[in-house]
């Protein structure tokens, strides 16, 4: 992958479609612009071309044409779109036509991305929350994304790295004015409180959920003896026919999982094999293996067995179900469900939404993924070290580690294995 070249690709959905966008970044967007649609339109303002092949001179579409003059576009490069009719032969034709221009060639998934950070236009945390925002699926997806994409997330580590830099200049002026590199106790106490604050303000972000929760969805793991009316539950919760449902006891062998959104938040729904101790298939007893490490993992079990016999788990609830059969058990404390008539299934989908609010981070909070999170927990570790550090080069070290990792966290430092990782997700054109 050359960054010199001028890349292209399709950027809008594929085809067919009523428009299809072929965007063009580089330093040879205008000439290629210029081969294949005449003269250039106005920056910023769109205009019809008769867009023709520059080998033969064939005609292959009317198009309207924009150009966007870096630095300022997406990229930081030379930009160019050509909004073509949709359909898939009037794509391939520009394509080919295009991929035939000396100093040209099709994009790789994620490069467009990949060259706006590259040149300054977004940072890494907005990279991420694009990534995000592209994938998104539920309406809390799509909040907890827009506000990473967007450079909230990115603006508050600024301030982070001012402070730190702030305090990192107080610690060297200190010694600077030093005959015997030590710094005078008021001003230790200065700074020494100054890494206590960031460190707690770097703190109360970490205690929020991680962004894997939202992206994943929350595991809801139905759980109980056989022939308890788990897959039927399960069928009732997600609106489909996604589980087997017969009175033959073990019916459920493997692990049936269901993503679901409810009210704008994602759950995995899991159906499990129905848990007893006398089985004699060796299958069934795979299948209850199994359906114990989900209980494990789980966020959330629905148990659906004798009332106090479910698993030891924070998020427990006890469900009373088939309550439209004349001899059901009677639990106290339960949800009573019937997943035939419908009863005690809006009072089970809001009980599943209240827990869920409170596992996910909060809509007006950052979700921050794993990498994010262990580098904010190196920054926060080498803070606490320097406010406990009485030796002033010691205390400059451990400040200088937390802004190293605070860089990294931006995209300042970063890896050519993890920059090839996260725009890889992205999909070509974007």
């Amino acid at each position: 992958m050359d960054s010199v070249d001028t890349i292209f690709a399709l950027s809008s959905g594929a085809p067919p479609a009523a428009i299809a966008v072929v965007r063009i970044s580089g330093a040879q967007a205008f000439k290629a612009v210029r081969l294949v649609a005449g003269n250039l339109p106005p920056p910023r303002k769109a205009a019809l071309r008769t867009l023709k092949s520059p080998a033969d001179g064939e005609l292959l579409d009317q198009a309207l044409v924009l150009i966007f003059p870096g630095p300022a576009t997406a990229t930081g490069e030379d930009l160019a779109e050509l909004h073509l009719h949709g359909g898939r032969a009037v794509v391939r034709a520009v394509e080919t036509a295009l991929s035939e221009i000396d100093g040209l060639r099709r994009a790789e998934a994620g490069e467009f991305t990949r060259r706006a950070f590259a040149n300054g236009r977004i940072d890494l945390n907005e990279a991420e929350g694009l990534a995000d925002l592209l994938s998104a699926e539920t309406e809390w997806q799509r909040r907890a994304a827009a506000l990473i994409a967007g450079g909230a997330f990115s603006q508050q580590v600024e301030a982070w790295r001012d402070a730190l830099l702030r305090l990192a200049a107080m610690l060297e002026a200190e010694l600077d004015f030093s005959d015997e590199d030590d710094v005078g106790e008021q001003e230790y106490l200065i700074i020494s409180n100054g890494c206590v604050e960031l460190h707690d303000a770097i703190a109360d972000q970490l205690k929020f959920p991680p962004v894997e929760k939202l992206r994943d969805g929350l595991r809801v793991v139905l759980a109980g003896p056989p022939n308890s009316g788990k897959s039927t539950l399960l069928n009732a919760l997600v609106a489909r026919e996604a589980a087997i449902v017969s009175d033959i006891a073990g019916t459920t062998r493997d692990l049936i999982e269901v993503p679901v959104a409810l009210e704008g938040i994602p759950f995995l729904f899991t159906d499990t094999a129905g848990l007893r101790d006398d089985s004699g298939d060796v299958v069934e007893t795979i299948g209850i293996e199994r359906a114990e490490r989900a209980i494990a993992d789980a966020d959330i079990v629905l148990w659906l067995g004798g009332e106090g016999e479910g698993p030891r788990h924070a998020n427990l609830i006890e469900i009373e179900a088939k309550a439209d059969v004349a001899n059901h058990v009677r639990k106290v404390d339960a949800i009573v469900v019937s997943a035939k008539s419908g009863q005690g299934m809006l009072e089970l989908i809001a009980s599943l939404v209240s827990k869920g609010r409170d596992m996910l981070p909060p809509p007006d909070a950052f979700a921050l993924n794993q990498r994010q999170r262990y580098l904010l927990r190196d920054t926060a570790l080498f803070l606490s070290h320097a406010s406990k550090a009485h030796d002033p080069l010691i205390m400059a070290e451990e400040l200088r580690q937390a802004r190293l990792a605070l860089d990294a966290l931006t995209g300042r430092a970063s890896t050519e294995d993890m920059l090839d990782a996260l725009f890889g997700r992205f999909c070509i054109g974007k």
